[in-house]
C-alpha cells in the first residue's frame, strides 16, 4: 500500500533513466529544514516518511550559504541537527543516497547522466545564477566523475516564476551581463530562462534540460520565503534506485 506522503510530492522522471529518482516535495509534506526553528522530531519525521515512501536509503542535505561551492559523497545527514557541510551543490555515483536541495524561492537544479550512475543538485538563487553556479557546478561535476557535459540532463524544479521575481536593485545586484534577461518595464528577472541559458552555456543540450513551471510566490502549495518569510523549506530529491 502507497504510503500517504507519496501524494503530497511531485514526481519526475528523466526520458529513458528510470534508474534515477527525483522527487520535489510540497508544503503539504512539511518542513523539511532543521535551519528555520521548526519542531526537530517533526522534520527528523517527514525526511524518514519520504525515504519510506519513495525508496532510497539515506538523507544528504547541506548547509546552504547561497555560494559555488560543490561536495561529493557527503556524510548522511544527522539526525534532528542541521546539516553540517557547507556547500550549495553536491553530487554521487552510489545508490540509495538522495541529494537534496532545500528550497523556498530558490531554483533547485538536479542532474542526472544519461547512463543513470551519476546525479547531482545544486541549490542556485538569483545569487547563484549572479556567480554562474550552474556553470561551475555542472563542471566541477563533470570533472568529479569524467563526464561530458552534453551527456548529462537537468531538470529545475518548482522556484519563484518570472511573473514575481521582482528586483529593484537590478543594476546594483545583477548589471549588464544579465540585461537579456530583465524587463526594465516590470523590474523583473526571468531566471528560469536564464537557469536554462545558464546550463546551455554549460554544455548541456537544450532538449536535455526540463523545467517544472511551478511559481513557488503565486502558489500556496509551496513555501515561498518572499511570500512569508517565518516558514519552512520544501525538497527536491535525486538519488540513483538501489539495483536489483
Amino acid at each position: 500500500m502507497a504510503h500517504p506522503i507519496i501524494h503530497t510530492t511531485i514526481p519526475f522522471a528523466f526520458p529513458g533513466l528510470p534508474q534515477v529518482g527525483v522527487a520535489f516535495t510540497t508544503a503539504l509534506t512539511g518542513n523539511v529544514s532543521h535551519a528555520v526553528g521548526d519542531d526537530p522530531e517533526g522534520v527528523d519525521a517527514a525526511r524518514e516518511a519520504l525515504g519510506e515512501a519513495l525508496g532510497f536509503d539515506t538523507w544528504h542535505s547541506l548547509k546552504q550559504v547561497h555560494g559555488v561551492d560543490m561536495a561529493f559523497d557527503a556524510p548522511e545527514s544527522p539526525v534532528g541537527e542541521p546539516s553540517a557541510v557547507v556547500a550549495d551543490g553536491q553530487g554521487t555515483d552510489r545508490p540509495g543516497r538522495a541529494l537534496v536541495v532545500k528550497t523556498a524561492d530558490c531554483q533547485p537544479i538536479l542532474l542526472a547522466h544519461e547512463s543513470g550512475r551519476y546525479v547531482a543538485g545544486l541549490h542556485v538563487g538569483w545569487r547563484g545564477n549572479v556567480q554562474e553556479f550552474p556553470q561551475a557546478g555542472v563542471k566541477a561535476f563533470c570533472e568529479r566523475y569524467g563526464l561530458r557535459p552534453q551527456e548529462l540532463l537537468a531538470v529545475r524544479g518548482p522556484s519563484l516564476g518570472p511573473g514575481a521575481s521582482e528586483f529593484t536593485n537590478f543594476e546594483m545586484e545583477f548589471g549588464d551581463r544579465f540585461r537579456p534577461f530583465h524587463d526594465p518595464a516590470t523590474g523583473r528577472v526571468n531566471l528560469w530562462r536564464l537557469a536554462a541559458a545558464q546550463l546551455e552555456e554549460a554544455g548541456l543540450l537544450p532538449e536535455r534540460i526540463f523545467g517544472l513551471d511551478l511559481c513557488t510566490f503565486d502558489l500556496p502549495l509551496f513555501f515561498s520565503y518572499r511570500r512569508e518569510k517565518n516558514l519552512g523549506r520544501q525538497a527536491s530529491l535525486i538519488w540513483i534506485r538501489n539495483r536489483p
